[in-house]
């Protein structure tokens, strides 16, 4: 450790911090260089730009960190994968000495992204400012080091980006199969139905638990925990082993189109009381239930002026055709090899996710070192 150093973030990197063009030059048409304003733009890996603009103040570059500075979502992440306008919301970060050190630096962020949040202002929604990630503390290890650790992390977050894609790709052709089967192939004769008449719902077994409960279960091994829209921590402990769909209950329960906001969880987790847990009756499956719930409009069902919510007695009332049982069975029969791959690729992903967590602050500490 003698060769490492205590530095700030700015003796190895750049900031370059966003500014949105003026309103009047931004388009939807693809003129310009695509923009981006904020997460909301992210996926999974790099951001997918939804406008445009012909007067760009900032840009990232190719291999930057886009880094959200503002509002509710401050210290999202994702990688620009070429130029982008970035708008006030967000900052692109890079290592000074090139792309090959840029793990490294994403793994300093996540390090310290604790920290950054809580000297973040604002009195609603915190803000980051270039000040604070210039002057971010951080160890410095000596450049071969930076980019052994680089190198470590960028295999583990390429693979995560692997089984990512493999599973967006079984998805689609379990929703092209489902949507013509069920959907452009739908005969008049199948009799309607209900939602209920399909699913069983368990939502008398959900758990809250307060952020002091859940810091006190961190010993030994972690299973997720479930919010309306995504995991939002981990515990040692689960009330839920096997295959089920999350529906969110209150608060994040649809997205822009309309559809509802669905997790779909496997293996032990726990669930707090803002999501739905239900599981299909037979010889329907999850899979099935899922194809068609994702893209099922739901703006009829959700109530609520301020805090949107969907009850149960509306949630089984959701319209479901009788399908016939032979079809249904074949479908499931096809899907099931689909289905079997995304759960053992999810497996991993949490397993590599999990490596990836428990080594970034042996990493960055130099309590594990790479040569």
């Amino acid at each position: 450790m003698s060769d490492w150093k205590e530095g700030t973030l700015k003796e190895i990197a750049e900031i370059e911090m966003g500014q949105s063009p003026s309103g009047d030059t931004c388009n939807s048409s693809g003129q310009g260089i695509p923009l981006l304003n904020g997460p909301t733009e992210f996926g999974i890996k790099n951001p997918i730009a939804v406008q445009y603009t012909t007067d760009a103040k900032r840009l990232s570059r190719p291999n930057d960190i886009l880094f959200c500075v503002r509002g509710s979502t401050t210290g999202k992440m994702n990688w620009s994968d070429k130029e982008y306008a970035i708008g006030r919301g967000l900052a692109a970060i890079r290592h000074k000495k090139g792309q090959s050190y840029r793990y490294f630096v994403r793994g300093i962020i996540d390090h310290n992204l604790e920290l950054l949040l809580a000297s973040a202002t604002g009195s609603t929604f915190p803000n980051v400012s270039r000040n604070q990630l210039e002057e971010l503390e951080i160890l410095l290890p000596p450049l071969p080091e930076q980019a052994a650790i680089a190198s470590v992390l960028s295999s583990l977050d390429d693979k995560i980006d692997l089984l990512h894609r493999q599973n967006a790709t079984l998805e689609k052709m379990a929703e092209t199969l489902f949507r013509q089967w069920f959907v452009e192939e739908a005969k008049e004769e199948w009799e309607n139905g209900t939602l209920g008449d399909v699913i069983e719902i368990y939502d008398n077994l959900r758990i809250p638990l307060s952020k002091m409960e859940r810091d006190k279960k961190k010993d030994g091994q972690l299973y997720p925990y479930y919010g309306a829209a995504q995991i939002m921590d981990y515990v040692n402990d689960y009330i839920f082993d096997g295959e089920y769909i999350l529906l969110g209950e209150d608060g994040t329960v649809r997205t822009d189109e309309g559809y509802p906001v669905l997790q779909y969880a496997t293996g032990k987790f726990w669930v707090n009381n803002h999501t739905h847990v239900i599981r299909a009756k037979q010889p329907y499956n999850n899979f099935l239930i899922w194809n068609y719930l994702k893209k099922k409009n739901i703006d009829e069902i959700v109530t609520g002026a301020v805090q949107p919510k969907i009850n149960q007695a509306n949630l089984k009332s959701i319209d479901f055709p009788k399908y016939p049982e032979n079809l249904v069975i074949e479908f499931n029969k096809i899907s099931e090899p689909f289905f079997k791959k995304i759960n053992q690729n999810k497996s991993q992903i949490r397993t590599l996710t999990a490596l990836r967590d428990t080594l970034l602050p042996k990493l960055m500490s130099g309590e594990v070192r790479v040569n």
